[in-house]
């Protein structure tokens, strides 16, 4: 059997976990061209070097990238081989990292052309320019949107090994009506639904084959509450143990009749992710967005209180007018509410991005290297922003892990940023690193700081500490309860050795 195929969609996933739901858009709209044309994935920790020698492996005469902020070093690394191999080959460029001409990264020098925005219907009809000898003298092509009752959907493109091993990405709408400007969503003109028996049709094929963990990517979830509740139904009818569904939800919206579905739902079968962002309305009225944090407060609880779904809610620094300390204020505000998780992420500059208009005026000044970092703004100097950073990690590592659910509370005490900046400065200065921790190094390093920096009780520090350790599982005692089994085993052996005198004497 051949290997070969004319068209190659391409891209290099973050993680082997994640799959590439935009190529299974093109390849389910490829028309004519979907027999000559196979989707290969990989990830960004392969050799360029190997993923060129792969794809050349089936002798293509079309390879199209999909690029992001998170690959697109390593796309560039893989295209700049395969022109100096194979330059007949036509490389087209698609996706958010190359659509926002003229800022562009340089992987578009390297490519034959570059497709802007979604690209169902603009790759077909290149490809078949291209394929019949007719190149197109633009370069860079805007694409024709396809309404999405057109649209051919792509989920009977997840393979076997796909739902054994990988995520599955399902979205019932594209686009958002908001316009907050550090998001490419906010370029959308409105959110648009897919329709919804289709659609529906479509999970129950994939339930069938065993899918119980759905990703939904809509960007906002619960904007059209009578869809969202038929969606929710629909899975509600079909619930086992093990299925498992993840949402993006508008935080400051959640009606009655929302709340009357979701209670329904076992515990540990509902994910929500919920971008807060930021509290400070000053910074909200700056970035264009529009949340009611009164609301979104009351929501957060009434999900905690009513609901056994997981809230993973997101905060952001480095916005313009951000400081550390209203940063600190939004982090003590959600933190009070107790979601299971806070992803404190950095801003990254977006290609295309609203916000963008904000650099000069509030000094945003970004890694000039992907994924485009925030380095510093007008009122965040770069060590401070390098200690947020720090920050970030650790939090990851020791707040959002769930290995320190009984350490946590003693760590954060009655000031939870403070205190946490004073062990993530802490752990970087007695670590060197904020990689590479070994989860027992990573104990015994709390428990110093805990004791010579926070002057904690050490007894009370090694009972919380006890408690993690535990149900961690970890082979072998850490440092701090090393001296207690000396002392025991040295106790032992004394009364041990008294016993043999006495026994001796008689």
């Amino acid at each position: 059997m051949s290997n070969s195929a004319a068209i190659l969609l391409t891209t290099l996933n973050a993680r082997y976990m994640h799959t590439a739901f935009g190529l299974r858009y093109l390849l389910a709209n490829m028309g004519d061209l979907e027999a000559q044309s196979k989707i290969i994935e990989f990830t960004i920790q392969e050799s360029p070097i190997n993923i060129a020698e792969q794809l050349l492996s089936h002798n293509p005469k079309i390879i199209g990238f999909s690029v992001y902020i998170w690959n697109v070093i390593e796309v560039t690394k893989v295209v700049a081989i395969l022109k100096q191999i194979a330059p007949e080959v036509n490389i087209i460029l698609g996706g958010p990292e190359v659509s926002h001409a003229p800022d562009v990264p340089d992987v578009c020098d390297l490519a034959d052309y570059v497709i802007a925005g979604p690209g169902e219907q603009s790759l077909p009809e290149l490809c078949q320019e291209l394929l019949a000898g007719k190149a197109p003298q633009d370069k860079f092509i805007e694409s024709s949107l396809l309404p999405l009752e057109e649209l051919q959907l792509p989920y009977r493109y997840y393979t076997e090994e796909d739902i054994r091993n990988r995520l599955i990405y399902v979205e019932a709408s594209r686009g958002c009506p908001f316009k907050c400007e550090f998001c490419l969503s906010a370029l959308d003109k409105t959110a648009k639904a897919f329709p919804l028996d289709a659609f529906l049709n479509e999970m129950a094929l994939l339930l069938e084959r065993g899918v119980r963990n759905f990703k939904f990517i809509d960007r906002t979830f619960n904007l059209k509450i009578v869809t969202s509740i038929q969606i929710l139904e629909f899975f509600l009818e079909r619930m086992t143990d093990d299925l498992y569904l993840h949402f993006e939800v508008v935080p400051d919206h959640l009606p009655d009749k929302l709340k009357e579905v979701l209670k329904r739902f076992p515990a540990n079968s509902l994910q929500f992710e919920i971008g807060v962002q930021t509290f400070d309305p000053d910074i909200q009225n700056v970035i264009s967005r529009k949340q009611n944090n009164d609301k979104t407060k009351e929501n957060l609880n009434w999900l905690k209180e009513n609901t056994g779904a997981h809230l993973h809610t997101d905060l952001i620094f480095g916005l313009p007018s951000d400081r550390l300390d209203n940063f600190a204020d939004s982090f003590e505000q959600l933190i009070a509410l107790k979601p299971h998780e806070i992803q404190l992420g950095i801003l990254k500059r977006l290609r295309g991005a609203p916000l963008n208009r904000h650099n000069e005026p509030y000094q945003l000044r970004y890694n000039p290297e992907a994924p485009y970092n925030i380095l510093t703004t007008k009122d965040i100097d770069f060590t401070t922003m390098q200690r947020v950073n720090r920050f970030a990690r650790f939090w990851d590592m020791i707040g959002n892990s769930g290995r320190f659910t009984n350490t946590l509370p003693l760590i954060l005490d009655d000031s939870p940023f403070n205190r946490f900046m004073q062990c993530s400065d802490a752990l970087y200065q007695q670590a060197g690193s904020t990689w590479k921790i070994a989860l027992k190094r990573l104990f015994e390093l709390l428990y110093t700081i805990m004791v010579d920096d926070f002057e904690v009780d050490s007894e009370l520090v090694k009972t919380h500490l006890r408690l993690d350790y535990d149900r961690a599982g970890i082979k072998g005692l850490p440092s701090y309860e090393l001296n207690i089994a000396k002392l025991d085993k040295s106790a032992k052996s004394g009364i041990a050795n008294k016993r043999q005198r006495a026994h001796l004497s008689h």
